[in-house]
This record gives C-alpha cells, structure tokens and sequence, in this order.
C-alpha cells in the first residue's frame, strides 16, 4: 500500500461528555397534539431516541466494533481518505469498493463485511468514507470527483488493475461514474437504486412504466424531498443548527428515514436504537453534517454550470430493486448502464445491506462471482 497509515476511531471522553450534557439540555418546540409524523419527525419519538442515547446508549462499546476491522487513512491528491480494507480468504478474491449515501456512512456496510470476504467465493473489500463523511477530510466534492479518487485509491493507493464497485444513494452516483469514467479498470458495477427522472426527459422516449415511475417520483419529490431541495440550496444555513445540536441532528436524519414508511423505518433498518445511534453519532463527533449536505450543493453547481452528463457505461452491470425502495423499471437503468443482470428482490428497502444483510451479500456475491 502506498500513501496509507494504519487508522483506529478513538473518540475524546470531552467529547462524549459533551454530547451526554447536549442531550440532556434539550429545549423541546412542542408538536401539534396527535399529529404523529405529519409534519415531521415526532417529538414523543424523538424524546425516547433523545433519552436512550443520553442515558443507554454506549458509544466505546460501538467504537469498539468500528475498530473490529482494519482501517486506514490515505493520501489521495491531497485528500485525506478514510477507509476499511479487508482481505478476503479465497484464493481468488476480487477486489470491491462499496460506497455509502447520506444520511448514513460506511458504518452502512458493516454486517455484510464477514458474509462477503469468507468462503471461496470472497472479496477483497474496500470501504471508504466520502470526503465530507465521517473520518475522511472534511471536503466537499462533487460525485464524479469522489469517484476519481476511488480509481487511484484502488489502482495506486492499493494496486489493483482490475476492480468491481457497488453502491446506492449518493454511492450509486460515484459507482456509475466510476464505470462511465474507468471501464478499462472497472470490470463490473452493482446499483441498488440509479437516479431519478428530474422532467428533463423526452416523454415520447420513455415507455409506459418509465413514465409511471417518473410520475411516482414527481409525487415523492413534492412531499419528501424538502431535504434534498434545502441541501442543494442552503446546506450552510441548515448545518449551523444540526452541528449545534445533537437532537436537531438527530431530528433531520430520523425524519429522512421515515419518509415514506413506518416512521421508525430507520431505526429498523438499522437493526435496533444503537445501530441507528452509532451512526447519528459518528455525523456528530466528526462534525460533518455540514460538510456531507454541501455534497449536494457541489454536484448542483456542478449540474448547472453545465457540466456534460455521464456517458452510458458499457461496463456489466448489476441491479437489485428492492421492494422498500423506488421501483424503477429496467429500461430506464438501461438509460445509463449496461444492465446484465436486473432482479426484483422480495426484501429490504433502501438501507438493504443493513436491514437484510445475508440477502444482500447473496446478491452481490451471486453477480460479481458470475462476470468472466
């Protein structure tokens, strides 16, 4: 390896305390009565997560299991990169670069570490933290930027000729184009979701569920996606009081998470209060809500400035719809990538390796094991 030093998470006690005294210091606005999650994340929720994480919640105890694998910190242009590296155990291990979205982290991948680099059929797996997210230098850079640092973290930083990248949320974006960019180092992809109809398309190209789907994500838009609209326009204004406030913090990932589901869906996914609390926290010892919300900013300005759209990839392609997830038909993946293999799973939603982990380690395993 080079450029890389050995990483562990150590967290000061300063800082914990510091937290334990934020939560308990919580000046609560009150809530319509009876209006559960109408508009927004729920206060009577929202006060049982609050009192968990100031009274329960045991952040060592999670810091120990992030330092379960090995983690290191590479230099990449200048940009310091935070990453796991685990070697699988079979003789032909394939080396697959995993990328997060928001609001989660690479914390999102780590019950599928000891599925996917056991056995014969195992990778080697690379998974790093965005810049702006988590341990990684606190920068905000477009996708297709972070995608030209995972290209030379994996072929200079870690020596790989070859390589296969898996992704969903803001990772589906750096994966596609890492395939767009790098087919000739990039020997197959896998998506979990691949981008949304924003009605710049020609409507007299798309097919009937194309247009159904456009239709279903014009809707979801207007009634969840406040979030992305506020973080592609003023992520600064939003950060002063979500790197303020641990409840606030709290409050906004929650409330994405609950969108569209069950309003605990995230903490579900999560598989209980401390997985969904170890994550929260990681955004928050870090202090990089801000910097990880102004990553839709960057690819914004980028997108209006004029910046010519990816081209479609050629490199194989794999996609798993999930069924608590966008429901995208294939010809619209088709649009962007080179789908070989499209599949409707039978369950999970959008935080799939982590509510459904042997499922979707199966899949991954299933496709990537299959390209020649």
């Amino acid at each position: 390896m080079k450029n890389v030093t050995e990483f562990k998470v150590s967290i000061p006690q300063s800082d914990i305390d510091d937290l334990k005294a934020r939560l308990k210091n919580v000046r609560w606005p009150g809530e319509e009565q009876g209006s559960d999650w109408t508009f927004g994340t729920s206060e009577i929720y929202l006060k049982k997560l609050v009192n968990y994480w100031a009274t329960t919640f045991d952040w060592r105890k999670q810091e120990a299991t992030l330092n379960k694998y090995p983690q290191y910190i590479a230099v990449v242009d200048g940009v310091k990169i935070h990453f796991q590296y685990i070697k699988g155990s079979g003789k032909n291990s394939k080396p697959l670069i995993l990328t997060h979205g928001w609001p989660d982290s690479y914390y999102r991948f780590h019950k599928i570490i000891p599925q996917l680099t056991t056995g014969e059929q195992s990778f080697d797996l690379v998974i790093p933290s965005i810049p702006g997210f988590g341990f990684s230098e606190k920068k905000s850079l477009t996708t297709e930027a972070v995608a030209d640092l995972w290209k030379k973290l994996m072929t200079e930083n870690l020596g790989y000729t070859k390589f296969y990248a898996a992704g969903g949320d803001v990772g589906m974006g750096v994966t596609k184009a890492l395939a767009s960019k790098y087919a000739d180092v990039v020997a197959g992809v896998h998506f979990t979701d691949i981008g949304y109809p924003m009605g710049q398309e020609d409507p007299t190209t798309m097919s009937e569920d194309e247009k159904q789907f456009a239709q279903f994500v014009q809707q979801w838009w207007y009634t969840e996606g406040a979030y992305a609209m506020v973080q592609a326009t003023k992520p600064q204004s939003l950060a002063y009081g979500l790197n303020e406030s641990p409840t606030g913090l709290a409050a906004w990932i929650v409330s994405f998470g609950a969108a569209g589901a069950t309003p605990d869906i995230l903490e579900n996914a999560f598989g209980g209060k401390d997985e969904l609390l170890t994550n929260i926290s990681i955004y928050w010892f870090t202090q990089t809500i801000g910097t990880s919300m102004r990553m839709y900013k960057a690819d914004a300005i980028a997108q209006w400035s004029g910046t010519p759209p990816l081209q479609k990839s050629n490199v194989p392609a794999g996609i798993a719809v999930f069924p608590r997830e966008a429901q995208f038909p294939k010809e619209w993946a088709e649009r962007f990538v080179n789908v070989v293999s499209y599949t409707k799973m039978k369950e999970g939603g959008h935080f799939a390796a982590l509510e459904v982990p042997d499922v979707f380690a199966a899949e991954l395993k299933k496709f990537f094991f299959t390209l020649k």
